[in-house]
């Protein structure tokens, strides 16, 4: 065992789901969201953790988390999300076009909503916004977060092969691949997000990317990031910026 899984390992799943959880409140931690759930899908396929208890602890705090952001964003958050919301991409103009578009969203749209990594903050914050009933926000949310989730365990058993694969070969895998891989993430979210959104300023694109970041940055999500806009609460999210005029306000339909 290497030191990266020695200091997985003796932080273990508490400190993940705390820091998860934290995430999920809306507090801009430096640390990918995916990228805690590949690592803790590694583990487990390693046999150092417990399936079950690993998926349903980090679930809950996507849950968990998610719904205390969206109550709190019903009315004691209001001010500071339109106030500071703009360091991690939720600028004021964002956050009023996802509201307009989420008020008669159901849970199958908020559920695509949650799963797209770079839509997941503004869905998520919008619906408290809009006061969308928690009857039907907590079903997408759930379920969205469930697959968000299912999809990075299993991308993490795939690493576990490739980290498995590395060993027998003697390349050592450790923090400084680990943060470069992160840095490349980063960058790639800043290149997509100013190709998606020509001509808005760089402090807005690159904030947009840095909130995007921290929810996700592996392949899969940098391939969500890219076809995101054609779902419904993507789409629209950014139409018209770069042209100066008024984004579309029209709602998606009630399901």
């Amino acid at each position: 065992m290497g030191p990266f899984e020695q200091f997985v390992d003796l932080y273990g799943l508490p400190a993940m789901t705390l820091v998860l959880l934290t995430k999920s409140l809306g507090v801009p931690v430096p640390v990918p969201a995916d990228a805690l759930m590949v690592l803790a899908a590694t583990r487990v396929a390693a046999g150092a953790l417990v399936l079950w208890e690993v998926f349903l602890a980090l679930l809950a705090a996507l849950v968990v988390g998610g719904t205390a952001q969206f109550l709190l964003a019903r009315g004691p958050a209001r001010g500071l999300l339109y106030g500071s919301g703009r360091y991690i991409g939720l600028t004021p103009a964002r956050l009023d076009s996802a509201t307009a578009r989420v008020a008669g969203a159901g849970p199958a749209a908020i559920a695509v909503g949650v799963l797209l990594p770079g839509v997941r903050a503004v869905t998520v914050a919008a619906c408290g916004l809009a006061g969308v009933p928690l009857r039907r926000f907590l079903p997408g949310l759930l379920v969205g977060s469930t697959l968000f989730l299912g999809v990075h365990f299993l991308l993490g058993y795939a690493v576990q092969i490739g980290l498995s694969a590395l060993g027998r070969l003697g390349v050592p895998v450790g923090w400084p691949l680990v943060v470069g891989l992160a840095l490349v993430g980063l960058a790639a979210w800043f290149g997509l997000r100013e190709w998606q959104r020509p001509g808005a300023p760089t402090a807005d694109v690159a904030a947009e990317a840095a909130g995007a970041w921290q929810e996700a940055t592996c392949p899969v999500c940098l391939m969500l990031g890219v076809i995101g806009p054609v779902f419904p609460i993507a789409r629209e999210e950014h139409a018209g910026e770069h042209l100066g005029e008024p984004a579309d306000q029209e709602t998606i339909a009630p399901e």
